[in-house]
């Protein structure tokens, strides 16, 4: 029976010590390029594959990161969740997923760290924390967190400029002539919502006028909230509907694109719909969906490499300046604003 390749195997295969073969699997940055490709090929001849147990042991890691998210089964979060799953996987951590419901005690949970084993770092997306339920916590398990949110410098935060892409979405609108343009898919409580303020800040810029009665609040972020507070704009506006909507999230604008079609109404003829996430369904609709589309590499990447950097931080005793770190975006025009 062939004996599993040892660490000592590789070494002697690259003509390197042990200790530089360590440091090239355990991705320490001063390892020279081509040392490290003399050992990486070294690796992939003999098929040496690491004891991640031993290893994280013998770093002091749990290899294990947590990503806490509203819902799983909403389209933005599941491709964010793959993404982040790849990302960690190239840091040899495996990704515990947790769902909140946005429930907001559960989320508070998982700030505190109450999580079944131990993680070396938290990734959370959450709509209800606020800089103030960061300025209580106590554990200090390095913590990204995702969403539309500034969080005022107390964590870091990797996140695309909300307020800026929204207003990019409704200029493409406006660019396209579009005059009454509605917005669905705040929340009621949160008139501070930074795309209700990217929404606001390009009918400004305009000189177009605002409407409250325009502004649609959802309780929930489904495709049903959308299509019921379509249905009910459309009620109250009979004799002079929004000649566009701006949504929140594309499971929103699938929604309210089907009410304005159920309604006898041509998207984008009559009324033009931008959504915003790039979600896989809005590119098989019918009309295919124009949608603000964040760079979800990016973010999973940022926020595996902030974990790491913060880990590194600590066992290093040096401090570590969290901040709001921007990625980008790009506006995907398709069929429903006559692209």
């Amino acid at each position: 029976m062939t004996s599993r390749p040892r660490l000592a195997d590789v070494a002697a295969r690259a003509g390197v010590s042990m200790k530089t073969v360590s440091n090239v699997i355990n991705d320490f940055r001063h390892v020279a390029p081509e040392t490290r490709a003399k050992v990486q090929a070294a690796i992939d001849e003999i098929g040496y594959r690491p004891n991640l147990s031993a290893r994280n042991l013998a770093l002091g890691r749990a290899g294990l990161i947590a990503l806490v998210v509203p819902q799983l089964d909403m389209p933005y979060f599941a491709a964010l969740s793959g993404q982040i799953l790849e990302a960690a996987a190239r840091h040899n951590w495996v990704v515990l997923i947790q769902q909140t419901g946005e429930d907001t005690s559960v989320e508070r949970d998982a700030l505190a760290g109450h999580f079944p084993q131990r993680i070396d770092g938290l990734i959370l997306s959450s709509p209800r924390i606020r800089p103030a339920d960061l300025r209580k916590r106590t554990d200090r398990t390095p913590l990204v967190m995702l969403g539309e949110r500034n969080f005022q410098g107390i964590a870091q935060h990797v996140s695309i400029d909300n307020v800026a892409a929204s207003e990019t979405a409704v200029n493409h609108l406006i660019e396209r002539g579009r005059r009454r343009i509605a917005i669905i898919g705040t929340r009621p409580t949160d008139r501070q919502h930074p795309r209700l303020a990217g929404y606001r800040r390009a009918l400004r810029a305009a000189g177009l006028p605002e409407s409250d009665d325009l502004i649609r609040p959802i309780r929930n972020n489904l495709g049903e909230e959308g299509e019921l507070q379509m249905a009910a704009l459309l009620a109250e506006h009979r004799n002079r509907p929004p000649d566009a909507v701006f949504c929140v999230t594309d499971w929103v604008a699938l929604g309210v694109i089907r009410a304005l079609q159920t309604h006898g109404l041509r998207v984008p003829d009559d009324v033009a719909v931008v959504g915003f996430d790039d979600i896989p369904y809005g590119r098989a609709a019918t009309p295919t969906l124009t949608t603000i589309s964040p760079d979800r590499a990016a973010i999973a990447r940022l926020s595996v490499e902030s974990l790491l950097a913060q880990m590194e931080a600590a066992a290093s005793g040096t401090p570590y300046e969290v901040s709001e770190q921007p990625v980008g975006y790009e506006l995907v025009v398709r069929e429903s604003t006559g692209g």
